[in-house]
């Protein structure tokens, strides 16, 4: 029965329909109308039109390619094409590769949209091995985690625990942590296609910025930005039983990690925590008491890598969800399925002989070789976000009619793109040239060696983010501050921009920090 359902729906969307056929199909009870050569019958679905149904019934038996163009994008004739396309006019150009429309598994084939190695440009860092890697995990993407992600975000429910372990199992949850002996811990050959032998920051960059071209910011955090940061610690400064039974744990998506440095009282001061771990009388335990908010996935995390102040200093701490351990959702800007939790902790026991990441008093180094690697995650995300907002603009601009010619005609549109394209282009030629290095040093030199350039390259991507978002919002208008429709991933990432902003380490910070690093240089001695 699907085969030949299968068959007679190639039979009716090969059909050839001359003018005339279309023309006797111009009333309200049998409407069809003509997108881009494509014949719809829109007979039935007028009436769920969600615009309304005498629009619909306005364009009967005519072409009205144009004004759906001035009103939805692209992806929209894909939702509807197998179930309302009757045919293709006679006459109409052939589809090629170069006029069918394309689905966000695919790369886009817009200039600028895509990193120049996708582009067709030469590159001293990617292989083809990198090359690949984004298609696959591109498409994997948009099969396994984009329906569920466009519900979670409007809904504010979290990923599934079924998506965890899909996650787990096709390896995303390894890769976004990086190269590394972690990745032993999942009995994989290759992620996603690329090798594991091979696997490098480039390849990590690749999966973050797929994962980041989601754009649903909250739905995308809540899978798993909180373990991007949360884990690391374990993996390169907890003893051996934990970075087993932890790692492999998280890895696998069976239970999830989040880390807990920010407190009411303390943000970017990382210094300023007051969260206090008092050694039990016996010096067996730590009693754990104090609060830390606005921690990505902490609502459904079962370990927090928290940083708590001790008798000497500033200790890392594993602390598993038990009694005295307390978590509540906050609301933020984006959608709650980021898990984003105030915790409280309350005479919270943690075994002391065990559970330190690191050495005791030395929670603050860790905290800092840490936030290297997390601040470079953003600026991927924040990458991947600046491209969907060149992509939506010049798809929006090329199709958009306004005062009789299409935007991008228009010399005002064409300088906000220009300045869009230059700032997104700048941020990546930055970025690619840090993760080289990256590769080229082992974790703990990365910190001491880069730390100053990435936090600058921080402060400059943000900075670029919110320019890029205004120009996006001014080119869609009226869309680009509405929730749904053609300007929703403007929307979402104009609301959204700024975490990348605060999380982190704040654009104050990280600029003052970069020109901080570099006055200390031999050169000024």
């Amino acid at each position: 029965q699907e085969e030949e359902r299968l068959l007679s729906q190639a039979k009716r969307m090969a059909k050839v329909i001359a003018q005339r056929e279309l023309e006797e199909h111009a009333k309200r009870e049998n409407a069809w109308i003509v997108i881009d050569g494509d014949v719809y019958d829109v007979s039935k679905f007028a009436a769920l039109h969600p615009g309304g149904e005498e629009i619909l019934r306005e364009y009967a038996g005519r072409d009205c390619t144009d004004v759906f163009y001035g009103l939805h994008r692209h992806e929209v004739l894909l939702k509807y094409q197998k179930r309302l396309m009757v045919g293709r006019m006679e006459g109409a150009e052939p589809r090629s590769d170069e006029n069918r429309i394309k689905s966000r598994s695919e790369l886009a084939g817009i200039p600028y949209c895509e990193p120049p190695a996708w582009q067709g440009f030469s590159t001293a860092y990617i292989t083809e091995d990198h090359i690949q890697l984004r298609k696959n995990v591109r498409k994997w993407l948009d099969e396994n985690i984009r329906e569920e992600a466009e519900l979670g975000e409007l809904s504010g429910k979290p990923p599934s625990k079924e998506l965890f372990l899909k996650m787990g199992e096709a390896g995303l949850l390894a890769g976004r942590i990086g190269p590394g002996e972690h990745l032993k811990l999942i009995n994989r050959k290759e992620i996603f296609g690329f090798p594991i032998e091979k696997f490098d920051y480039f390849a990590e960059g690749i999966l973050h910025e797929e994962v980041g071209r989601l754009a649903c910011p909250g739905f995308v955090d809540g899978c798993g930005s909180g373990m991007a940061i949360g884990l690391p610690p374990v993996l390169q400064f907890g003893p051996g039983w934990m970075k087993e039974k932890i790692g492999k744990e998280v890895l696998s998506g069976e239970k999830r990690i989040s880390l807990a440095i920010t407190e009411p009282f303390a943000g970017s001061d990382v210094a300023g925590v007051k969260t206090t771990a008092v050694k039990s009388a016996d010096g067996s335990h730590y009693i754990v008491n104090g609060t830390k908010k606005w921690i990505t996935n902490g609502h459904d995390s079962d370990y927090f890598s928290t940083l708590c102040r001790t008798e000497g200093g500033l200790t890392m701490l594993l602390i598993e969800r038990s009694e005295g351990v307390e978590t509540k959702k906050i609301k933020t800007s984006y959608s709650t399925s980021a898990g984003t939790a105030y915790i409280t902790y309350e005479n919270v026991k943690v075994p002391a002989n065990k559970n330190v990441i690191g050495m005791e008093n030395m929670g603050f180094m860790v905290t800092m070789y840490n936030f290297n690697h997390e601040r470079w995650m953003i600026i991927a995300y924040i990458i991947a976000g600046c491209r969907g907002m060149v992509e939506e603009c010049f798809k929006w601009a090329s199709q958009r009619v306004a005062f009789g010619k299409p935007l991008i005609q228009q010399p005002v549109i064409r300088q906000k793109l220009a300045g869009m394209v230059a700032k997104t282009e700048s941020v990546y030629s930055w970025y690619e040239a840090l993760t080289y290095q990256m590769t080229q040093l082992p974790y703990d030199e990365q910190s001491a060696k880069l730390a100053g350039t990435m936090s600058l390259l921080k402060y400059h991507s943000t900075r670029a983010a919110w320019d890029i978002a205004d120009d996006a919002v001014q080119i869609f208008g009226g869309r680009g501050i509405t929730q749904s429709g053609m300007g929703a991933y403007v929307e979402r990432f104009m609301r959204t921009n700024k975490f990348a902003a605060i999380l982190g380490g704040s654009e104050e910070v990280m600029a003052d920090l970069g020109i901080k690093m570099a006055s200390k240089s031999p050169a000024f001695a």
